[in-house]
């Protein structure tokens, strides 16, 4: 079973719609980078809920055209979440694979840059959730094709893997999905950890809101410094 096959599946039109939406969004995320932002948060050791993550990715300056649109957009967002979610959780016995959803560009390529910038995003949400996962030697190498795409284009040449082919593109892309699946199940044991925890968790720091000054000094607005800041 792969993306296809879900009945919940968004239509191209809805895809299509979610794009435009999207683009009036702080930082104009494109859809293939939300899917990469909700498996990210999907897979991660931490539970974050469907509300956090439109929070997050739609900031208090989204401006929607009424109230049936915006229930339009909750509606289609949590059902590509839906979609994701099942299937992850039936990859653990090999019942399903979860093909991220990836656009070609201008020429007919598909690149997956947007993909993984939005994976590396989600994997940031809780920082140092993902550090025992990077820090395996063993495993670790499942965040790595998102890494090189990530990367491909950054600003500084250090980061910046050496140029793709084609066909070496195609393999990077594929082991992506692959490194998807294991990443969700190396997070499975701690993922189930809160259900049976005793009592509500607690935060060890307090929570900055999106309009308060942010904690890095600068001096300006949390939701316009480091919590715009690319990951």
């Amino acid at each position: 079973m792969n993306l296809d096959a879900d009945p919940m599946t968004l239509t191209d039109a809805e895809c299509d719609w979610l794009n435009d939406v999207l683009a009036r969004a702080p930082g104009t995320r494109s859809l293939e980078w939300v899917d990469g932002y909700f498996c990210a948060l999907i897979a991660g050791p931490e539970l974050v809920s469907l509300a956090e993550a439109a929070q997050e990715l739609l900031g208090d300056d989204t401006v929607l055209e009424s109230q049936d649109e915006a229930r339009t957009l909750l509606s289609l967002l949590a059902r590509h979440w839906n979609v994701i979610a099942a299937q992850l959780e039936a990859s653990l016995d090999g019942r399903s694979v979860y093909l991220p959803l990836l656009y070609e560009d201008e020429a007919g390529v598909t690149r997956g840059n947007d993909w993984a910038k939005g994976f590396l995003h989600g994997a940031q949400a809780r920082p140092g959730s993902w550090d025992a996962l990077f820090e395996d030697e063993n495993e670790a190498g499942a965040v790595l094709p998102m890494m090189i795409l990530a990367h491909e284009h950054d600003a500084a040449p250090e980061l910046r893997p050496p140029p793709l082919t084609t066909e070496k593109r195609e393999d990077v892309l594929m082991h992506m999905a692959a490194g998807l699946a294991r990443a969700y199940r190396y997070f499975e044991p701690a993922r189930r950890q809160p259900l049976r925890a005793a009592g509500p968790v607690q935060r060890s720091a307090p929570k900055v809101g999106r309009n308060e000054p942010c904690p890095c000094g600068s001096g300006r607005k949390f939701k316009h410094c480091c919590a715009a800041a690319p990951h």
